[in-house]
């Protein structure tokens, strides 16, 4: 059973058991139950469910892991030719991780 979430602005396939890594819930403590109610899809075992635009009734529920996880740097590179110019800048997104522990419908 898997499940088209959206989760912080992003669209996720949550599945039971499943870590994710989702935009920072500054809300969200360590160890605590969070329930997302935008689910677009739930496949089980077949029997799909689309939502228009998100299915009734069906939520996903995760609990955070680590509240405080950085993602991978990202290289932001400017120049602009025969001017001299050129400038280098670095960011890392923070980061929720999370686990699914069910899905229900």
């Amino acid at each position: 059973m898997y499940a088209i979430v959206e989760m912080q602005g992003q669209q996720f396939r949550a599945e039971a058991g499943k870590k994710l890594f989702i935009h920072r819930m500054e809300q969200a403590e360590q160890g605590s139950t969070v329930e997302f109610e935008k689910v677009m899809l739930v496949d089980n075992e077949g029997q799909v469910a689309v939502g228009a635009p998100f299915v009734e009734g069906a939520k996903v529920i995760c609990e955070v892991l680590d509240n405080t996880a950085r993602g991978e740097k990202v290289l932001v590179f400017h120049k602009k030719r025969r001017k001299g110019y050129k400038k280098l800048n670095g960011h890392r997104q923070n980061l929720t991780q999370v686990l699914v522990k069910e899905i229900v419908c």
